[in-house]
Order: structure tokens, then sequence, then C-alpha cells
């Protein structure tokens, strides 16, 4: 086996990595070169990345006029167009500088670009066609209402938007409960909800559920409502859809303020794939942004895949991410459909089950090389900021610093737990359930590189899937979730929704998330309006009714999920190590674990309640309850008197507690002394 090189950690963690050393010393080496040419050349990243100030369109009070720049290396000509200029193509023709920067220039004394202004550029591009398109460093994107057509919008309000965030710090945020939500959907009303409807209704609940994290979906305007944001047109525009971008401020600042951080989805795998709205093709030579060919095309989103091997490419999404960290005071982004760019393939159709898989000729290395520079800038850029990779191939490094010799993000997507979870309740008798898939489900990640675990994602809850509280309890969840309605299926579905939801928190990684409504076990799909539904809102919504009706068992679930981040806050559970098996009694299918101080006991069985059921612990002492699920409060039958002091008894195997352990039903202790 070759030596390992001292300075990469990355590799002195893993010897499995001892061969593919070289490889990780090349990738460090082509991004300290490519550092190097661009603090050459640019002072700095912070400054390469802020691009976005010279292009686009942008008044200069020095020169007293408007600047509009492009980049459009194979076009033929380009003009400006929009309200000011009456949509005169011939008005303002740009000129063609160097590295394929085209420009113009329009005094005030001859223009007026006022704001609200809708404009557009002409492209003549590469064949000689000529199409009117939506500038890519348009910083607002609007919609007409009758034709459908999207304009770039010159936006300069005459007063900016105070902030009043100062005080928030988002390096504290050591142990991310991420509440992911769409910010459209979030309103029970038919219709489509605005940034400051979700600051002022919203934010309140979450912050009292005790989540300090928010991930927004569908910030980057997006032509078609229904692809929940992923199709994005224009990527320096916070969506019209739900507000201006001050109402977009608000909302962040609000966030701050309650203490909860802001992340986004940032799509930088892919864009949409339209003409009309987006970047594709335009300078006409069907490439420029994207990949020529088959290679910019993914055949499985339809969608156009970024060419990161283009300098220019690479500098526009870099300052994208610098302008969403500082235009509105983000704290970080989750950054969707990493495994697509990491590799050629896609990691379609593709088992990861060797490390050659990592570092054979499907890996995109120049996408890896985008991926470090944009986490270098962003943790540089704004200090503590929280990146998370959507990776299902388990990539070595990803969520490891780069001086390890890793890509830079903090943690990555525990992809595998909803899918086992949902494959469990799919094709498993409850009596059937495997405690050594569990816990191996729960615990298989890589050593050094934290995972955010979550129980369902939030394309279980779209039409034609179904949410873990939909897989348990169906239809029951219309008829029998009053209170004072026992029913089986119900009784049984909101024991396993407590302790799905509680042992994947406390196993399963380093942060938690959860999709918006799924705390309280919301019980209806996400179906955006469409022909099929005809355009109806119904189910594009939040029913927050429910959870405020203290005669409905949602109330319950959510008293148990703020219990449950509460233990997991006070005691600051997801920072200190990994879990550490105790017991397991598969004839009860009974787990006991310990992590941070805390034991944590889950009876599976269906039927069996067991008394005076022992079981190890690693300290003598006395222990208390500090959380049940079988609370009258959130749902449970109060079998378990929750001020009883229990005590260790002394074995020659060592301390030993005793306890009444109802079926499905979980507990934890903490020792008091």
């Amino acid at each position: 086996m070759p030596q390992v090189p001292p300075t990469l950690p990355l590799v002195q963690s893993d010897s499995w990595l001892a061969p593919y050393a070289p490889q990780l010393l090349k990738r460090l080496d082509r991004l300290e070169n490519t550092r190097q040419a661009i603090n050459h050349e640019h002072a700095s990243l912070d400054a390469y990345a802020a691009w976005h100030r010279q292009m686009g369109l942008h008044y200069e009070p020095e020169n007293q006029g408007w600047r509009y720049r492009e980049w459009a290396p194979a076009a033929q000509a380009l003009s400006l167009i929009g309200d000011f200029n009456f949509w005169d193509r011939a008005a303002h023709p740009l000129q063609k500088k160097e590295n394929g920067i085209w420009e113009v220039f329009l005094p005030q004394d001859q223009v007026q670009v006022l704001h609200g202004h809708r404009f557009k550029v002409h492209v003549v591009g590469a064949t000689g066609e000529g199409r009117d398109r939506v500038s890519p460093f348009a910083f607002r994107a609007v919609q007409d209402q009758e034709t459908y057509d999207f304009s770039g919008q010159y936006w300069a309000p005459e007063e900016s938007f105070s902030w009043t965030d100062e005080e928030f710090d988002a390096t504290q945020l050591t142990q991310p409960l991420i509440y992911e939500c769409h910010v459209g959907m979030a309103q029970e009303k038919h219709g489509v909800g605005t940034y400051r409807e979700f600051a002022d209704q919203i934010l309140p609940r979450i912050a009292e559920t005790g989540y300090n994290c928010l991930q927004l979906m569908a910030l980057m305007e997006h032509p078609y409502y229904g692809s929940f944001g992923y199709h994005v047109s224009s990527f320096f525009a916070p969506t019209s859809r739900f507000g201006t971008p001050e109402d977009l401020k608000y909302l962040v600042n609000q966030a701050h303020r309650l203490g909860i951080a802001v992340i986004m989805d940032l799509i930088h795998a892919h864009a949409v794939k339209n003409v009309a709205e987006g970047l594709a093709d335009f300078d006409g030579s069907g490439g420029q942004y994207f990949h020529q060919g088959p290679r910019g095309h993914h055949p499985g989103w339809d969608s156009k895949l970024f060419n990161y091997g283009v300098p220019e490419v690479r500098r526009f999404l870099l300052s994208n991410v610098r302008y969403w960290l500082e235009e509105f005071h983000l704290d970080g982004f989750r950054y969707d459909g990493v495994t697509s760019m990491l590799y050629h393939h896609h990691g379609e159709g593709v088992a990861f089950g060797h490390y050659d898989r990592y570092f054979d000729k499907s890996v995109d290395e120049d996408a890896i090389l985008y991926l470090q520079l944009a986490s270098d800038l962003a943790h540089s850029f704004t200090p503590g900021s929280l990146l998370i990779a959507e990776d299902m191939s388990g990539m070595p490094g990803l969520c490891r610093p780069i001086a390890d010799g890793g890509i830079g993000f903090d943690y990555r997507l525990g992809m595998g737990i909803p899918d086992y979870w949902i494959k469990t309740l799919k094709h498993k008798r409850d009596e059937d359930w495997n405690l050594d898939e569990i816990w191996y489900e729960l615990t298989n990640r890589r050593e050094g590189e934290k995972t955010v675990a979550y129980a369902e994602s939030h394309d279980q809850s779209l039409v034609g899937d179904k949410t873990i509280a939909f897989w348990l309890m169906d239809k029951e969840m219309y008829f029998h979730m009053r209170t004072v309605d026992q029913h089986p299926v119900i009784d049984r579905g909101m024991a396993l929704h407590k302790m799905i939801r509680l042992i994947t928190l406390s196993l399963g990684g380093e942060a938690f998330l959860t999709f918006m409504g799924n705390e309280f076990g919301h019980p209806e799909w996400v179906d955006f309006p469409r022909l099929g539904n005809n355009w109806s809102y119904q189910y594009a919504r939040r029913q927050w009714s429910l959870v405020d009706n203290g005669e409905l068992r949602y109330r319950q679930l959510w008293q148990f999920e703020r219990d449950m981040l509460g233990l997991a806050q006070d005691n600051t559970l997801l920072e200190q190590g990994p879990a550490q098996k105790l017991h397991q009694d598969n004839t009860n299918n009974v787990l006991i674990f310990q992590r941070a101080g805390l034991v944590f006991l889950f009876n599976f069985h269906p039927k069996n309640s067991v008394p005076d059921y022992r079981f190890p612990v690693l300290e003598a002492g006395s222990y208390s309850l500090v959380l049940s699920s079988d609370t009258p409060e959130t749902g449970g039958h109060d079998r378990v008197d929750t001020s009883i002091r229990y005590f260790t008894q002394p074995t020659k195997y060592g301390p030993r507690l005793s306890i009444y352990l109802p079926n499905r039903t979980a507990l934890v202790l903490r020792r008091e002394d």
C-alpha cells in the first residue's frame, strides 16, 4: 500500500483512500492553481464572485447613466430593449468587447430607466436567428398575466431595505434542526402565499415548535410553479410569485430576529431547458452555459446541464452564491442534485460498491473544482454558513474541509433513511421489523462527515406517493383523528409516527430535517395547480387549522415534536458524537442506546409490554424520565409514570435499570446523580 501523504487527514482517517491519494492531491493542486490565478487577476475570490455587479443592467452615478453588459461569446449582435425605449431593437445596440462581453451605455439625459421598467435583450445568435431573451443577470423577473411571457424588471426602489438582524450569529448554529418549506404553499388559503404572510404567520409556528433553521424551496424564479422550484430560469431573481425582493428580505430578517437561520435550495446542478425564459442557447451556439449536444441534457430531469469547465460558467455560479449570501443575508445552502453534478452518469443506474467509482473517468473533475470554490467562497464570505449536499453516492470527503483533502461541505443528506422507512412501512409487517437493519440504516455514515437525518422527504408528500402518516393511517385519518375517537389504525399510526421521528433524530445524524406539515402528520399530499386537477390549489397549501384544534390528534403529534426538539436542544443531542448501543432484544423488539448522556428505549413490538424490563446502563445512579411517547398530551395511553425516579442495581456485569416498557413506546432517561 502506498505511503499516506501526511498532509491529507482525509486519507489518514480512511486507509481505503490511500491508493487514491495522488488523485486527491491533484484535485487540491488544481484548486490552488485556480485560486492563485483568480487572486492574481481579481485580488480575491470574493471580488471574482462579484460578476453580477458588473453584468446586467446597473445605474452608474459617476457616469450619470445606465450600463448594460452581457456575456454572449458566439452571438452576432445584441440590443437592449424595454419600456424605456419602447422595445425598439434599433435604439440601443451593444458593442462587443473582449472575452465575449457585450456592452452599451444609456446616458440619463437621453433615456430614463425607471424602477419597475421591464426589459429584455434581443440576441442575434451564432446561426443568425434573433430572439428576445431575459438577461441571465436580471435581479427580478416578472410574468405577464395575459401572455405568460417573462421579462426582466429593473429593480431600484427609492428606499433600500433596513436590516435589523445584526445580532444574529450563524456560527452559533451547531445543531441544525431544519424546517424545509415552500413559501407559496405555506398558507391554508386556496392560492399562492407571500413572503410576508410566511414571515408573519408561519415563522412564529416554526420557532414555537423548536426548529432553528429554515430551508426555503423554490426561491429562484422558475416558469412552472409545479416544478417545486427545481427548473430555474433566472438564477439571480427571487421568484416574484411570493412578492418583492424586499419582502424576501423581511422574511429573512424576521427569521433572524427569532433566532432562526435561513438557507435556500440552491439549484446549480441544472437549469430549465426553456429558451424563452432561461439560459438555454443564449448566444445561439447550442452551448455557452451548458455542455453541447446530449451531454448538456439530463434525460431524467429534462433540463440543461452546466459546463463547469468553462471559467465564465463557474464565475456566474460563484457570483450567484455570493449574491444570495450578501443581498439576502442567507446563512447557507442546500445544494440540490450534487450526485448529478459529480458524475457524468449522474448516478443513474450505478452502484457505488467500490472506491474506484469515486475516482474513475465518470467523475466530473470540473464540477468538483466548482464545488470546492463554492464552499470556500461561502465559508469565507459568511462565516458559519451552512452547506448541505444532496448526494446519494457517498463521495468520500464531500463533507470534509478542503484542507483535509475534501470538497468542503458541512453536511450530507442521509437520503437512505427516508427510503428505508418507506420500504419498511410498505413491505413489512410490524412483527418483522428488523432491529439490526434499523441500527445499520441509521448509523451507517462516513466517519468524520456529518449527516442530516430525516424520516421522510418532500418527494414523499407529492401526489402519487404517501407521507409516513399516510402510510400508517391512510383514509382513517379523514374519519378518526378526534381525540375522543379510539381506533386501532390511528392508535398504531400515532405511536409509530412518534417513534420513527424520535429514533431518526436521535440516531440518524448530526442534524435533523422535516418537511412543512409532516411534524404534525399533515393528512394530504402536495399537488400543485395543473391542467389535470383543473388548476386547483386544494392540495397546494397547509392546513394549520388541524394542528390548532385541541380536539384533534394532529395537535398531539405536534406536541410530541415540540417536546422532542426541546430535548435535543436542551441536551445538545446532535453535537456529542454517535450513539452507543446498550441493549437489543429481538424477541420483544426492544432497542436501547445512549447518546449525549441520554438513554433511549424503543419498544417496537405491536403487543408485548414488559413489566420490570431490565437493561444495562453505562453509569450507576438515579435516572428520571425526560421524554415519553406514551403521555396523554401526545396521544399516548399514560402507561408510564413520568414522575418516578429510577435507581440502578449493581450486578457483576455492571449497573442495571428496571422499568415498565409498554409496547410501541419510546422513553428517554437522563441520569440525575
